[in-house]
């Protein structure tokens, strides 16, 4: 069985920086895709990075291109969320996740993820 757990969230002011960590655990071998995803208060679950477990490709939501780096060690089987100069619309719960890829594709749309295993959530509040 597999399970996600985030860590790494709390408060910072604009400009600042915070390290999101996930840990992986169980049967992973087979899920090709890690991804962080957020949900601002009131509003729908959103991507903002993703990587592909089979060659480290990522991507990232136009909202944070430039600003997160999304990073994967195999052999902790962890997957961090580097944030920088983050905004007070970055304010948000973050959560992790294990799942399919589409076509080798790893979807950043909450929707459409396939076959995936979702941590808790962690807290991420940016003041302005």
């Amino acid at each position: 069985q597999v399970q996600v757990e985030e860590s790494g969230g709390g408060s910072v002011q604009a400009g600042g920086s915070l390290r999101l960590s996930c840990l992986v655990s169980g049967k992973t071998f087979d899920i090709e895709c890690l991804g962080w995803f957020r949900q601002p208060p009131g509003k729908e679950r959103e991507g903002v990075a993703s990587i592909y477990k089979v060659d480290g490709a990522t991507d990232y939501a136009d909202s944070v291109f430039g600003r997160f780096t999304i990073s994967r060690d195999s052999v902790k089987n962890t997957v961090d969320l580097q944030m920088d100069s983050l905004e007070h619309n970055d304010t948000a719960m973050y959560y992790c996740a294990q799942y399919a890829s589409a076509f080798r594709v790893c979807t950043l749309t909450a929707s459409s993820v396939r076959r995936g295993t979702w941590g808790s959530g962690t807290l991420v509040a940016v003041s302005p």
